[in-house]
């Protein structure tokens, strides 16, 4: 099984990243979503249900913003810890 992570610093870009990150679940790929420097802007009733979604399809979501961590039930993550998701990746998609 492949494994990628999505990274998703631009805010503008966070629902084309969750998107992407459900769309490779599917395909049988191990994903990691990170999202970074910024707390979730636009939490819509469909990017809620899309975050379910990808808990429920085993997809991994983190972020090195504490307000993610807090309110949004991310894995909290650190640069080191970016840096290894990174390193043990097939694909990396930067958003």
């Amino acid at each position: 099984m492949k494994e990628v992570t999505v990274l998703i610093r631009d805010p503008e870009q966070q629902y084309e990243g969750l998107r992407t990150s459900l769309g490779l679940l599917l395909h049988a790929t191990g994903v990691n979503m990170v999202m970074l420097d910024h707390e979730i802007a636009h939490l819509d009733e469909a990017f809620e249900d899309n975050l379910g979604f990808l808990d429920e399809m085993e997809g991994e979501r983190y972020s090195n913003n504490q307000a993610n961590v807090d309110k949004y039930e991310f894995k909290p993550i650190d640069r080191e810890g970016i840096y290894e998701l990174v390193k043990k990746s097939d694909i990396v998609i930067p958003y």
